[in-house]
């Protein structure tokens, strides 16, 4: 896969559609191989493939950066972490799995709830959904979750007065994903790894039709 040829947008929404279920990849793989890219080009290949493939270790390097930042504020780090969920909730993969898990773990206790909490089954003309599917979380679209967290994170970041240490803190944690992203050479593991994913997507839309 050339990767210059991908865009910001395609990016995003590889992000967005891309399972982050997957375990980060191992520290030791990480922090090795560092080399200065040869050409904007290269460097701009670089970056789109590191942003991808080890998408879930900048997430937690971006967390736990935030976290360092509030350790004397137990009360903006519940914050930063309903931030984190507000933003993990736009990642398709993601809400699936969280509502799945919930569902799973209501229905251990009251069956008829978790009945309720059933995203509504769109209607089907000639096979195929009438309209795109769109994702919900405990019965209730996935936007009305992303408002609540979000709303509840301003408020606590608020309360705690820790508005300008996160913003230090993301810019911190924001610089050191691009610098990292921009001087790890990608191993082959990066590619092939990209490579069965873009297969996947190809076999699932063939299989669509």
């Amino acid at each position: 896969m050339d990767w210059g040829n991908v865009t910001a947008e395609d990016l995003a929404d590889a992000l967005r559609e891309v399972d982050w279920s997957s375990p980060p990849r191992p520290v030791s793989e990480f922090f090795s191989r560092f080399t200065i890219p040869r050409s904007y080009a290269k460097w701009n290949s670089r970056l789109k493939c590191n942003l991808y493939y080890y998408r879930t270790n900048y997430f937690i390097m971006v967390i736990f950066i935030l976290g360092l930042g509030f350790l004397r504020k137990p009360l903006a780090i519940v914050a930063a972490l309903l931030t984190g969920l507000s933003i993990a909730f736009l990642n398709d993969s993601f809400a699936v799995t969280f509502n799945e898990k919930v569902t799973r773990t209501v229905r251990q206790f009251s069956p008829h709830l978790a009945a309720k909490m059933r995203p509504p089954v769109a209607p089907v003309i000639r096979g195929r959904p009438s309209v795109k599917r769109q994702i919900h979380i405990c019965g209730r679209p996935r936007w009305m979750f992303v408002f609540v967290f979000s709303a509840a994170s301003f408020f606590l970041w608020f309360a705690s007065c820790g508005l300008l240490t996160v913003l230090w803190a993301f810019v911190i944690g924001l610089l050191a994903t691009i610098l990292h992203a921009s001087f790890r050479t990608p191993n082959l593991k990066a590619r092939l790894n990209t490579f069965r994913e873009e297969f996947r997507a190809v076999w699932r839309n063939y299989s669509e039709l």
